[in-house]
């Protein structure tokens, strides 16, 4: 059964007339004639029966009209829909997501893209930040979410903010040394942090700074894991601020008081991608969902 047949059904229905539908149809009438008797023998069944006027439907023709009607005008949906997509915007991005999606604001930002560019066939990648970075370098990656400063001057970065850390220590820890002298902090061990995640470099930054080197306990790569670490008494490491209040909160953990360390969250992408299609929605949507003023990326 085809479309075209369904047509020509619909139109002698509405006709009641073989050679005025064909006319509407720019067909011959034996074309016409053939195409029913063509769809009738499929259906097992007369549609129509001949009357001194022209044609008339029968019982079972009666039946199946409103059907054939309705697939038409899904047909002319789909036609109309295809012409809308025409000329949009197509491909595809892969996109490293490193962190928590609620701190990426990765939902609405999903969610503006898919609406706005339905052709664009998002895929996200999860990973560590620093891994994501280097994919992002070698251009495996079409961009990605990176925590920390950006090496590379073949990557570009965006700014997204610049979210505080602070240092949390298992609760009860903060009787073992002065909490109020930094180097005392060195004396307890710590959560290890892969070299692979950007938070590695920052602990490291903020361990040059107090001018201590603690010993490091396990390793994670994760920021919701270092931060279960320490609630369940493996050492001490550095968690985003918010989610350290609400772990302290809970009594699970204590804040060192007066020490917070800034890293920047950045979106990265290949600086030689400046100008493509694809990267300026994602660049216009994310601005949007971080209320971002207009800047030059660097």
């Amino acid at each position: 059964m085809e479309i075209y047949q369904l047509r020509t059904f619909v139109t002698v229905a509405q006709q009641g007339h073989l050679t005025q539908a064909a006319e509407l149809l720019h067909l011959s009438q034996p074309a016409v004639t053939a195409q029913i008797k063509a769809l009738e023998e499929e259906v097992g069944m007369p549609l129509f029966e001949r009357t001194t006027g022209g044609v008339m439907l029968t019982r079972a023709g009666q039946e199946l009209l409103p059907r054939a009607q309705s697939i038409l005008e899904s047909a002319k949906d789909i036609l109309n829909h295809a012409r809308h997509l025409k000329g949009q915007l197509a491909g595809k991005a892969l996109i490293g997501v490193s962190l928590t999606p609620e701190i990426l604001r990765l939902g609405p930002w999903v969610a503006r893209l898919t609406e706005k560019y339905p052709l664009l066939d998002l895929r996200l990648q999860h990973g560590v930040t620093g891994g994501i970075l280097n994919l992002v370098r070698k251009k495996e990656l079409d961009a990605g979410f990176y925590l920390g400063k950006n090496p590379y001057v073949n990557v570009n970065t965006v700014l997204l903010a610049e979210l505080p850390f602070v240092i949390v220590m298992p609760k009860g820890w903060e009787n073992r040394v002065d909490i109020t002298v930094p180097k005392e902090l060195g004396k307890l061990p710590w959560v290890g942090i892969s070299q692979f995640s950007s938070l590695c470099k920052i602990t490291s930054e903020l361990w040059r700074d107090l001018n201590i080197s603690p010993k490091k306990v396990a390793e994670c790569d994760h920021v919701n894991t270092i931060l279960d670490m320490v609630c369940s008494g493996v050492g001490l490491a550095l968690a985003r601020a918010e989610e350290a209040q609400v772990a302290a909160d809970k009594g699970l953990v204590t804040i060192v008081p007066g020490i917070c360390k800034l890293a920047e969250l950045q979106f990265v992408y290949p600086s030689d991608r400046v100008g493509d299609l694809i990267l300026e929605v994602l660049l216009e949507e994310l601005a949007a969902v971080w209320q971002l003023g207009p800047s030059s990326p660097h």
